[in-house]
């Protein structure tokens, strides 16, 4: 009976967490799933097909997401900066924006934190606990503080899965 229960909480959550999300984007994507809470700025866009467990957008610039794009829990996207060569320190009430964009198929681990300006390409995997503070290329897995990219999906599989539509 509880493992029933449990179920239905998690579905309605779902739905409250997908509706809140869906209301602040720019577009309506098919079958987005925010499976715990996030939070997104009124400049982002989300691919279709898309799945955030906690992923939080903050700042003023624009953030891109695309297709089939998955975040681990407690994932951070920070969109601007303060400007710190204003008229009062340590900042003044400037923000700067830093548009940030995810190509398709990416893959976000648990509490990656982006910084602005940056784009991650196509088919990136990004480690759980990175800072990524600038670019990781297509198929790139990149990890650590600050995040560096190590290793490199195998294009010719990976390539064979999107021409198959192998899509989770």
């Amino acid at each position: 009976m509880l493992s029933k229960i449990y179920k239905h909480y998690k579905k309605m959550t779902s739905l409250i967490f997908t509706w809140m999300v869906r209301r602040k984007l720019i577009n309506l994507p098919k079958r987005l799933i925010v499976n715990g809470f996030s939070s997104v700025n009124s400049h982002t866009y989300i691919g279709d097909f898309s799945n955030l467990n906690g992923l939080k957008i903050h700042g003023v610039g624009e953030v891109r997401i695309g297709k089939y794009f998955h975040s681990g829990y407690d994932c951070l996207i920070i969109s601007s900066n303060h400007n710190y060569k204003g008229a009062s320190i340590p900042y003044d009430s400037t923000n700067i924006s830093k548009p940030v964009s995810i190509g398709d198929f990416v893959w976000m681990g648990s509490k990656v934190i982006v910084l602005g300006g940056v784009n991650i390409g196509e088919g990136a995997i990004i480690q759980a606990g990175a800072v990524v503070i600038k670019d990781v290329p297509p198929l790139g897995i990149a990890g650590g503080n600050p995040a560096v990219t190590f290793a490199f999906r195998d294009k010719t599989h990976f390539e064979k899965m999107k021409t198959e539509r192998n899509f989770f």
